[in-house]
């Protein structure tokens, strides 16, 4: 308590800048201010960075709300369950949308940085001048000078735009407009296979659009190769079109359609949306000043969230850390605690991953490539969803569970998990590899029955028993 309550002491003199209010710059705030600093928050847009208002709320909203419509539609019950083609009221699913994105905005970021008497929010653009001196220039030109004793980048990213010539004199879709787009279009084209294009493109599919995806290789390619063959096979079972190894030469946009020049032929639609990736907020920030490296403009850190200047720190979409907002808010969190004299790290080695597709694919660890290109001795084990019982009863098994262990010890190695219900088991495999679980110990222990999570078990199983030859609740 005492070495607490020093640091603590010694904290109340730090003065700490964050730029960006994100999920990244909003944990490094809180817990820097908890732990006794003053902070200053700059703010250049819209509270609340890119999960709030531009990603994970609203897009999981819209992905819920064409979930509901694809199974009133179609489901496995229809023999006995009347179905019927839905009537998409788009501009109230927006509305009913954006409320939650507002309501959440408020009450996590607006009201919490009020009523915080030891955060200052100025509204503002900010850039470095000097290893300790910020220049913030407000909504009315004025500029201010911040001086600080540390400083946090979280600005995070923002949808990074392919240099297709044509491209950028369209009216083209990113995942931001794309999902306050007003009107479903009749058709639309995807150019990218990761998990935002994917995502919205079955969204877009379920709500009403005829809908093509453009992919330079295949889908989810840096996951394992069965993962996007099996997303692809569901997409196309609902009539979602995918042309692998498709590249586009050229864009034109004419009498409200869009025209792509391919290597699989011109392709013509309604609506656009370039989905290729991210790209960090970071060239306005004059980082080069203050000698701050970066890598194709992300920022790199260290796992105390430390860049190579040792006052400045970093977390979240604006860094050379995977873009999930819970990363980036681990990661804000303990620079927080770093930049008011604490030790802490953040341990990446397991680190679950989950694509909001249906069905969903959830991932953490290696995989069968990775762990051999590592020069690990691997067994794998893939147990599809008709022999889990969850599935079974449901009607629905398509899709996977793989498991990577260790060849010698056994010990769990990695996940890959295709499944309706994948991002719910996934923080199970986590946890048996952060406690260095084998693959035997997973087998035995106990999963309730008829949950989707009992497939780790009975995947487990699968390195010593034939599964198939067991009684559906066989333990």
């Amino acid at each position: 308590m005492f070495g607490e309550e020093t640091v603590m002491s010694e904290a109340q003199a730090i003065h700490i800048a964050v730029i960006g209010t994100g999920g990244a710059a909003m944990a490094a705030a809180l817990k820097a201010a908890e732990r006794g600093a003053r902070i200053t928050v700059i703010e250049r847009a819209t509270l609340g960075g890119t999960c709030v208002n531009t990603g994970c709320v609203p897009s999981k909203t819209m992905i819920r709300a064409a979930h509901i419509a694809h199974l009133r539609r179609n489901s496995p019950f229809d023999d006995g369950l009347g179905a019927g083609a839905p009537l998409v009221d788009r501009a109230r699913l927006l509305e009913q949308q954006q409320g939650l994105v507002e309501a959440l905005r408020e009450a996590k970021y607006a009201r919490i940085l009020r009523d915080n008497p030891a955060i200052t929010l100025i509204q503002g653009t900010a850039q470095f001048v000097a290893a300790n001196a910020l220049a913030v220039t407000t909504p009315e030109g004025e500029v201010r000078r911040i001086e600080f004793d540390r400083a946090f980048i979280g600005v995070g990213a923002r949808p990074a735009i392919p240099p297709i010539p044509g491209l950028a004199d369209t009216p083209y879709l990113t995942s931001t407009s794309a999902l306050s787009l007003p009107v479903i279009p009749k058709h639309l084209l995807v150019i990218g296979g990761s998990a935002v294009a994917l995502e919205l493109a079955q969204a877009f599919a379920r709500l009403g659009s005829e809908v093509t995806i453009l992919v330079r290789s295949r889908l989810l390619s840096r996951d394992d190769p069965a993962v996007g063959d099996a997303i692809r096979k569901a997409f196309e079972r609902e009539g979602i079109r995918v042309l692998l190894r498709t590249q586009t030469s050229r864009v034109d946009y004419s009498d409200g359609e869009f025209i792509l020049d391919t290597n699989a032929g011109e392709l013509r639609a309604e609506q656009l949306l370039i989905a290729t990736g991210r790209t960090p907020n970071t060239e306005q920030l004059n980082l080069e000043q203050i000698g701050v490296k970066t890598v194709r403009g992300a920022i790199q850190v260290d796992e105390r969230m430390q860049t190579n200047v040792p006052d400045i720190y970093a977390a979240g979409d604006c860094t050379d850390q995977p873009q999930f907002v819970y990363v980036a808010a681990a990661g804000g969190s303990r620079a927080g605690v770093n930049m008011t004299g604490g030790e802490a790290m953040l341990d990446l080695s397991a680190m679950p991953a989950v694509i909001f597709t249906d069905p969903q694919v959830a991932t953490v660890g290696l995989t069968e490539e990775r762990a051999t290109t590592q020069g690990l001795q691997v067994d794998t084990r893939v147990l599809s969803l008709d022999s889990v019982p969850r599935a079974l009863v449901n009607f629905d098994t398509h899709g996977f569970i793989k498991m990577v262990a260790e060849q010698d010890s056994g010990r769990l190695l990695g996940v890959q998990a295709v499944a309706a219900e994948a991002g719910e088991l996934i923080q199970t495999a986590v946890m048996a590899m952060r406690a260095n679980m084998t693959v035997q110990e997973l087998a035995e222990e106990l999963f309730p029955y008829l949950t989707t999570v009992e497939g780790l078990k009975l995947c487990a199983q699968t390195f010593t028993t034939d599964v198939t030859q067991l009684s559906c609740c066989a333990g």
